[in-house]
């Protein structure tokens, strides 16, 4: 076996195309596009690689074939926002090899001391801002938009390679039904309204898509600035991912909330898109975008990415608000069930609220460290 660092265009190539030797066609893992990740990969065109350092590694085996894959990255915001000097692995493929594995694992380690870093966490795929964790719950299920999947035997891997679990995210489940909840909304949101007059929940204009970005961004860098691994996104990454979105976004699932004008609040869902992936392998052209065009209208599920309020504003009801609204909205539309993802396992208000709204967890997602 040779660990072999990622330097020429072929190997780039055999790196992102990698996964496809993993999964089966009758995998629930759904094939992201092959450009995305490219573009994902590419300090070129990923805002992120401006703050960040990364190598990628595969393994192959004594005829030459590739048998693992993974990332070293660090992230310089994260290590200065949280004080910590922790690297990560990401983008983790192999075959069920425990030797294998651990050599990727320690080809990552390796390069970290080498840059000074002598503990690392992953995966992140590249940040924690991006997909994160091992599937460790839910594997016959496939994965929302922007969520991973991974096989059972990547734990085994993971702790046959000295890496131990730190943290669980979970992804919750809820049906989009009219029932009672509807109800005991509504009945919050004239009480919250009475007790703030100057409270607004409206959706997103996207024709004022640049000052819109600039509420978002504000609610964000607050509102989660104490969660585990938060690291702010800076304006140029924001720019990128509104750019990304914005084809994908239905404004009326993007929910914001302000009192006086200022800030304080947002939901936003969008539409599974992995429905449709799942179906092109990976490529838009020269056919897939026609099968990206039939298919979205028959998406029948949501994934909530983000809810959140400011510190100052919590428990106060706004997010009972804004849940009432994303789901009226909902309702009008074919969509059958939601994901709430990803929720921190040490979150037990947002947990809770998740249960609230008829939420069970159905997949976790382990974060391991060494």
């Amino acid at each position: 076996m040779i660990i072999s660092c990622v330097k020429t265009p072929r190997q780039f190539d055999q790196f992102i195309k990698f996964a496809w030797k993993i999964y089966t066609k009758e995998s629930p893992w759904v094939p992201p596009l092959i450009s995305g990740v490219k573009s994902m990969l590419s300090a070129d065109k990923n805002p992120f690689w401006l703050h960040a350092k990364k190598d990628l590694f595969l393994a192959y085996d004594d005829k030459g074939k590739v048998v693992g894959r993974v990332a070293a990255i660090i992230d310089y915001n994260y290590i200065n926002f949280h004080n910590d000097n922790c690297g990560f692995f990401g983008f983790f493929e192999c075959i069920d090899d425990e030797k294998i594995a651990k050599a990727l694992i320690d080809e990552v380690q390796k390069w970290l001391a080498a840059h000074n870093i002598f503990k690392m966490m992953g995966p992140m795929n590249p940040s924690t801002n991006d997909e994160c964790g091992f599937l460790c719950e839910g594997f016959e299920i496939p994965p929302s938009i922007m969520m991973t999947y991974t096989p059972k035997y990547y734990l085994n891997l993971a702790q046959s390679a000295g890496l131990k679990k730190i943290k669980e995210l979970y992804a919750y489940t809820m049906p989009v039904t009219a029932d009672n909840r509807l109800e005991r909304l509504k009945r919050v949101a004239e009480m919250v309204k009475k007790r703030f007059p100057a409270l607004e929940i409206r959706t997103l204009n996207i024709k004022d898509i640049r000052n819109e970005l600039k509420f978002v961004m504000s609610v964000y860098n607050r509102a989660w600035e104490k969660n585990w691994g938060f690291v702010p996104w800076t304006n140029e990454e924001f720019e990128d991912i509104a750019k990304n979105f914005k084809p994908l976004l239905d404004p009326k699932l993007a929910i914001l909330a302000s009192i006086s004008g200022s800030p304080v609040g947002m939901l936003v869902s969008i539409p599974d898109y992995n429905q449709v992936l799942k179906k092109l392998n990976g490529r838009l052209f020269p056919i897939g975008f026609l099968k990206f065009l039939y298919g979205k209208r028959k998406i029948d599920e949501l994934r909530l990415m983000i809810m959140g309020v400011v510190k100052e504003h919590r428990n106060k009801g706004i997010e009972a608000l804004m849940y009432l609204e994303g789901l009226k909205y909902a309702l009008t539309k074919s969509y059958k069930h939601c994901e709430l993802s990803w929720i921190l396992d040490d979150n037990i208000p947002t947990q809770r609220t998740a249960e609230m709204m008829s939420g069970k967890i159905y997949k976790r997602y382990a974060i391991y460290a060494k």
